[in-house]
């Protein structure tokens, strides 16, 4: 009988914990209003890395840092990937990145499910919405988000670590306005 009080205690003391580390994560992305990290982004054993801001909800600059002066920008309808000999364009909900950058969206998806304890340092959230795999990590000990993983419908496999991160910082007007194509 003791045994199964002691499971029974576990579990609850568990559930308590998991609903803390839950309840921090999404009041700190609901204090959040933008970002600023370093990157490094590893899409299908291919590594960049760079600097990022994300202002929510669906804005994002990334400077790389390569030779062809790659940017990604989206100002929260479009995204264009533009470097010296290419420029892309994008409608945003056609990516994981609309999800990725709707912290409404991040926090209600959260609320549902059940996290992941890694190592007793991150936190995961593991789903899946329109064809795309999503893995979120965040730090268990500042509640930040760390890095995400992302597989898409054509099987590509998208890791992003962040670090340096800075949150709520004074941003420029026009640093999500899309580049013109040369």
């Amino acid at each position: 009988m003791f045994k199964y009080l002691l499971i029974f205690f576990f579990f609850i003391f568990s559930f308590n914990l998991n609903a803390d580390v839950k309840k921090k994560i999404i009041q700190n992305l609901s204090n959040t209003n933008n970002l600023e990290f370093k990157f490094e982004q590893n899409i299908n054993g291919k590594i960049e890395n760079g600097n990022c801001t994300i202002k929510y909800p669906k804005k994002i600059y990334c400077k790389y840092d390569t030779t062809n002066n790659k940017i990604l920008v989206s100002n929260g309808k479009s995204i264009v990937i533009k470097t010296n000999s290419s420029f892309y364009i994008y409608p945003i909900e056609k990516t994981a990145l609309s999800l990725l950058l709707d912290k409404e969206y991040i926090m209600n998806k959260i609320k549902s499910l059940s996290a992941r304890n890694i190592d007793d340092k991150f936190i995961n959230y593991y789903f899946v919405q329109s064809e795309n795999e999503i893995n979120l990590f965040f730090d268990k000990k500042t509640s930040n988000l760390i890095g995400w993983q992302t597989l898409d419908i054509y099987q590509n496999l998208s890791i992003t670590h962040l670090n340096s991160i800075s949150k709520n910082v004074i941003l420029k007007e026009n640093l999500f306005n899309l580049p013109k194509q040369d």
